[in-house]
């Protein structure tokens, strides 16, 4: 900024958010210094702000928290869902305290330097989150100055600049650049992460193959695969019909993931139609759901507001029963636009948009939601046991 025209901020604020409607909001910068440029939008989650920040499907997004102490248990290398942070940033109401938790490592505010990413505390977020939920999720610069000089005209021009998730495809900035197998398992107090995926070179009597397309995938989606039964080998999100298959798969996993669906589904969908042409079983989840809804001739777009929380109900239309699901997206599949050989299977209770489906002529399902982020917490840990049955069931 060393030819800018600084503005010094009220009161000692050494942080700002700026948005591309004009507004302005003033408060306390951690973590980095420096500016990020996103779509600004809330979650409602009380817990999991590391696994929050660091789920890939934020990539291109400042996150507003609703809980107000956010911080307050510190952080730790196990509670995250990717090697780094995707989320751009954090908003928060109080200001971060020292960790009170004994699995804290390091406070949250050294974390989030550490990892580059900037933080603005002292927010009214209640007021943020009305404004949010009345006007849309808009564009906006997070920045952080330790000496409280910003250049407002270049951060707004900054925001208004930047083109929005519609229409952007993130998965190939997110996805993983090779074919790998996982071995994780999931965590367990006093164990940490054990391994329960056995080798991956074929064999009789081994598990059932899964070969996860990752699109943006958190890594506790692999770990509750494999606690179902199922070794797990992870392709990127551009991988080829041919590629998946010379795996020898029992079945294929669709990942969730950040951006558009539509963009994505350009280079996705031809990819899934081949692959439900195999018969072979196939699960979707968040981004996955909508990619498979694309592939079979639904139609998605992009929601005003959004789904982020760990609170959100959710009705499974077989039985009438009601999960406590995790969501996190900002585009979803149009329940009108569903083909006939499409069964709507779950619909959210918020406001009645679609959360699931399931192919009448193929077997392939998905969700909206995130079974293996355990909000319930174990309300729809099922829909893996379901999978892996099929995959063993047609071997």
């Amino acid at each position: 900024m060393a030819d800018a025209k600084p503005t010094l901020a009220p009161d000692g604020a050494t942080g700002v958010l700026v948005l591309a409607t004009g507004e302005t909001v003033w408060g306390h910068g951690f973590g980095a210094e420096g500016s990020a440029v996103g779509e600004v939008c809330f979650h409602t989650a009380m817990t999991g702000y590391q696994e929050i920040m660091t789920d890939p499907s934020f990539a291109g997004q400042i996150i507003t928290f609703t809980f107000p102490h956010i911080g307050n248990v510190g952080a730790n290398p196990d509670d995250v869902e990717a090697d780094a942070p995707h989320a751009l940033g954090m908003i928060v109401r109080e200001r971060v305290t020292a960790p009170s938790n004994f699995r804290a490592v390091e406070r949250l505010d050294g974390w989030m330097k550490r990892h580059a990413r900037i933080g603005l505390a002292g927010i009214d977020t209640r007021a943020l989150t009305r404004r949010i939920r009345a006007g849309g999720a808009p564009n906006g610069v997070i920045a952080h100055a330790a000496d409280g000089a910003f250049d407002i005209d270049a951060l707004l021009a900054m925001a208004r600049a930047w083109p929005g998730l519609e229409g952007m495809d993130l998965a190939k900035e997110v996805s993983a650049a090779t074919h790998y197998g996982w071995e994780g398992g999931v965590w367990r107090l006093g164990f940490g992460y054990g391994s329960e995926s056995p080798s991956h070179d074929m064999g009789a009597g081994e598990k059932p193959h899964v070969v996860a397309i990752d699109y943006g995938s958190k890594h506790n989606i692999f770990r509750n695969l494999a606690r179902a039964g199922a070794k797990v080998s992870v392709v990127p999100a551009t991988a080829t019909f041919d590629e998946v298959m010379a795996l020898r798969p029992d079945g294929i996993f669709l990942s969730n993931g950040p951006g558009d669906p539509a963009a994505t589904a350009e280079y996705a969908a031809p990819v899934i139609r081949q692959l439900l042409d195999t018969g072979k079983p196939l699960f979707g989840i968040c981004l996955g759901h909508q990619l498979l809804g694309l592939t079979v001739g639904a139609t998605t777009t992009k929601m005003f507001q959004g789904h982020r929380g760990a609170n959100h109900p959710v009705k499974r239309l077989s039985d009438g029963a009601v999960e406590i699901t995790s969501m996190n997206h900002g585009f979803a599949v149009e329940r009108d636009s569903l083909p006939a050989n499409v069964l709507e299977t779950h619909v959210s209770l918020f406001d009645g948009s679609n959360a699931g489906l399931e192919l009448t002529d193929k077997p392939a399902f998905s969700v909206q939601y995130h079974p293996e982020a355990s909000p319930g917490p174990q309300d729809s840990l099922y829909l893996f046991e379901r999978f892996v049955g099929m995959l063993e069931s047609q071997r």
